[in-house]
């Protein structure tokens, strides 16, 4: 069993867990803060590679408009989207797209059980949507990170704000405790992007950590 099956077997594991774990055990999780949600002003440019990607998965980047455009927070939810962070976090390991592909920019989902930041948050939300979380409501987002360079990470529209996963960290954050400047994300009404209007996009978000 190759490196990238077991990563994926162990994050269903956990979601098994949190899904049949006691209703007491579930309550003891808190959470987060109600807070705004970050505001799209209009729309964006695609990154390159991400254009990529949905050609070569195209089920990935469908906008359904049936789905939920947000998650209904509760502790079991909360509970089920921080062990899948944490999991994948720990099960795939940082290599950079020019290590791995030899090219600059590439999102991919970790099948072999390698990948940068953008391809960590692609399987993190390919596992929440096969736990239930409408696909909608999770989108990828371009940002800015504290080494002032381009960084993926995926924003889970919520009931209670907005808020990131990240493979810099296992702690599910509101989006502005990141310290992240929010560039972009995916649109929830078509297969595009929607500004944030915090800064130009960088040209990729190809970095190890």
């Amino acid at each position: 069993m190759n490196t990238a099956v077991k990563a994926v077997m162990s994050a269903l594991a956990v979601l098994t867990m949190a899904r049949t774990a006691p209703a007491g055990a579930q309550n003891l999780a808190a959470l987060p803060s109600i807070s705004e949600p970050i505001t799209a002003v209009g729309e964006a440019k695609p990154l390159p590679a991400w254009n990529e990607f949905c050609r070569r998965y195209p089920g990935e980047c469908a906008i359904d408009l049936n789905e939920a455009a947000f998650v209904t927070l509760t502790p079991k939810t909360f509970g089920t989207i921080a062990a899948v962070n944490r999991r994948v976090n720990a099960d795939i390991a940082p290599m950079t797209d020019l290590d791995h592909w030899g090219v600059a920019d590439r999102w991919d989902v970790p099948t072999d059980g390698y990948g940068d930041c953008e391809d960590y948050q692609l399987l993190k939300r390919k596992l929440l949507v096969e736990a239930g979380l409408p696909r909608r409501a999770m989108r990828m987002a371009v940002v800015i990170d504290e080494k002032n360079e381009g960084h993926a990470v995926l924003i889970v529209r919520t009931n209670r704000g907005d808020l990131t996963l990240d493979n810099k960290t296992d702690a599910v954050l509101n989006w502005f405790e990141t310290g992240y400047v929010f560039v972009k994300r995916e649109s929830q009404d078509v297969q595009g992007w929607v500004s944030l209007g915090r800064a130009v996009s960088p040209i990729t978000t190809a970095n190890r950590r």
